[in-house]
């Protein structure tokens, strides 16, 4: 190990060729056999998981923020433009209780996580932070420090730590879900099991596959044109985590009142699943194990038991209201990680259909995870 990475975060370049060549990686490998059963997503994480841990690049970097600020927001509207809001608006209803499942079910993990793992004078106030980001996500984690007041630097950057790192740990889990037979005899998977025919609503084609310079061009000039004025309406309603919403309402309208000259825009949707890869990248580059054994292994465990519990809830519940296994997994990865993650995962497990629901779940969970996460602290206070 080295003091300090060999790739040093002011290597822009550098760190960028890292990223996109790992997105590569996973979308290469993902054609192999061994490849075909991970999934490109988590070939990717875990690839850039390795090389930050070995300290080849680093845990956080200005490369890294510009995918989270601008490649993300980017990515979702090319992602939604065949969704017709009317021909998928079905597919919400279940993916939204199933996501409040899975805050009910973390908020029942904070508690017992905290009265089962000793945290300090401070507990309360992570054990605030860790439900508000597992209920929303990693943005949520930043807010509720602040509203919470906790100053320790060495606590938040084990908390962070923790967080980066049970968060690729809990993707793979995902990612893995939809293939445990165990699980798959017990759940409805239609999404899994119908996903071609369910693909069919965003009326793909062969021709699809023949990008023309023209539609790579209206897609991206529409793509960032929707998140200026997304994210300028954001900034005027001064409300944090509104942007991806915006962003989301505003495709999603034009994409349902004009559905035939949005969806005639070919290859959009390959153009936004690259730059989720590249945003994956991002994810397991970020996540360092090293700080957290050196600073608090405790929270790890913390972590732990929090998504155990969130996700035997989440599980348990689905069974009892009969919802889609592949329902239930978008749910808890929105909850975690946000609608980015979860609107990635529907791409890359080719359930297009639960695209906007996850995105609109997760950005549920924006809103509401700092004053749940916050509620939770004070009470166990």
């Amino acid at each position: 190990m080295f003091d300090s990475p060999l790739i040093q975060p002011d290597q822009h370049w550098v760190l960028w060729a890292v990223l996109f060549s790992a997105a590569a990686f996973g979308v290469l490998a993902e054609k192999t056999k061994w490849g075909a059963k991970l999934s490109a997503v988590v070939i990717t994480i875990l690839a850039t998981f390795v090389l930050s841990n070995l300290s080849v690049i680093p845990t956080d970097a200005p490369s890294y923020d510009i995918v989270w600020s601008y490649l993300v927001p980017i990515a979702i509207p090319l992602l939604l433009f065949k969704a017709d809001m009317r021909k998928i608006i079905k597919e919400a209803g279940p993916t939204l209780l199933a996501f409040t499942f899975g805050a009910v079910g973390t908020v029942l993990g904070t508690f017992i996580a905290f009265y089962i793992i000793p945290l300090g004078a401070e507990g309360w106030k992570l054990a605030g932070i860790f439900c508000s980001t597992y209920i929303g996500g990693s943005m949520n984690f930043v807010a509720s420090a602040e509203a919470l007041q906790l100053k320790s630097g060495e606590l938040l950057t084990a908390g962070v730590a923790a967080d980066n790192l049970m968060m690729t740990i809990y993707f793979i889990i995902l990612f893995a879900i939809p293939s445990v037979k165990f699980l798959t005899k017990r759940f409805p998977t239609h999404h899994e099991d119908n996903k071609d025919e369910i693909n069919e609503t965003y009326h793909e084609t062969e021709d699809d596959n023949k990008i023309e310079l023209t539609d790579m061009a209206k897609a991206l000039a529409i793509s960032i044109s929707v998140c200026a004025v997304g994210f300028a309406l954001a900034g005027l309603s001064g409300i944090k985590g509104t942007g991806i919403l915006i962003i989301t309402a505003i495709v999603v309208l034009i994409a349902t009142l004009f559905p035939k000259q949005l969806g005639a825009i070919k290859g959009a949707d390959k153009i936004g699943t690259l730059l989720m890869q590249v945003f994956f990248a991002a994810i397991g580059a970020s996540a360092n194990v090293i700080v957290v054994i050196k600073v608090g292994p405790v929270l790890f465990v913390f972590a732990a038991v929090i998504l155990f519990v969130h996700l035997s809830f989440i599980l348990i519940a689905g069974k009892l209201f009969k919802l889609d296994l592949a329902e239930i997994v978008i749910a808890s990865n929105a909850n975690m990680g946000g609608p980015t993650t979860a609107a990635a995962m529907a791409v890359a497990k080719k359930w297009k259909a639960l695209v906007i629901p996850a995105i609109l779940c997760g950005t549920l969970g924006y809103a509401v995870a700092t004053f749940i996460g916050v509620a939770v602290g004070y009470w166990l206070r």
